[in-house]
Order: C-alpha cells, then structure tokens, then sequence
C-alpha cells in the first residue's frame, strides 16, 4: 500500500504502527518503508545569464548541481534544459557535454548531446538533455555541462 503525501497532514502511511512518530528516526522517513523507486532527493541549479563561448574545445559552464546518494545502490536523474543561440551568418553547431565529479576526483565525461543551428543568424535552438546515472557511490557528486562550437563562429549557452 503507497504513502500518501498531504499538503496539509504530511506523510499519511498505510498502516498505523508505521504512522507512529517513533517510526521516524533523527527527523528522516524510515527508507526501509518506502516502496521501491521513490525518489529520495531533489536538486536543483540554475545559471542567472548567458555564457558565450567561440571554442572549439569544450569550456566548463557556471552551471553544477550538487548530491550525495544516500545509498550506494542509487540512482541519479539528471535533466539538463536550455538552448542556444548563433547570432553568426553561417550555420553552427553548439555541442553539449554533460561530466560527472565524484568525490573531488576530477570531472568525466558522461554523455553529450548536439544542436544544429539552421538557419544562419540569430538561430534558436532548445534542447532537453536527460540521463540516469548509476554512480555507486556515497560520496558527494557534482554534475557540471561543457559545451563548445563544432562547426565555426561562436554560440551562447542560455
């Protein structure tokens, strides 16, 4: 039987001995309740302007999201969402890479995703980049994108 979430009650369970207050332990809901693929934690982060770069080589973005799996077996949902601009007037491609840093040890390479910018100048390109991560892991893991211009000129990160 599911847990019920009330905005107005909380965490309603399915039976009374788990609804007992002593069955929440150092202000944390009991995992060993939870049904299976519930999501334990959500992060966010956001980049308040735009990046413009003309590299050809990938230039590490302002933007990094921050979590610590509280099991090694976890996983992790990564939605990346935003867009580009070419304001040139020749078609470009805006490459986005998305790395992974467990623990301080340095970033790698998780997946990438490119956009076309068709036609030339002041181009719009929207992209919605996901990925589940299997870190196994407990320790704190930042995710960061890169992102370059494949093809010529220069490309905004928005």
């Amino acid at each position: 039987m599911p847990i019920t979430l009330d905005g107005n009650l909380g965490v309603i369970y399915p039976d009374v001995t788990t609804q007992n207050t002593s069955a929440i332990i150092s202000g944390r809901l009991p995992t060993a309740k939870l049904p299976v693929g519930s999501v334990l934690q959500v992060v966010t982060a956001t980049i308040s302007s735009s990046l413009t770069t003309s590299s050809t080589s990938a230039v590490a973005s302002t933007l990094i999201a921050t979590i610590t799996p509280s099991s090694s077996t976890s996983k992790v949902f990564v939605l990346l969402n935003g867009g580009g601009i070419d304001s040139n007037t020749s078609n470009n491609t805006q490459t986005t890479y998305l790395y992974r840093n467990v623990g301080g040890a340095g970033y790698s390479l998780l997946s990438q995703m490119e956009v076309f910018f068709y036609p030339s100048g002041n181009s719009y390109g929207g992209h919605s980049f996901n990925y589940l991560d299997s870190p196994a892991t407990t320790s704190s893991i930042s995710y960061q994108p890169y992102y370059r211009v494949r093809d010529r000129k220069s490309t905004r990160l928005n």
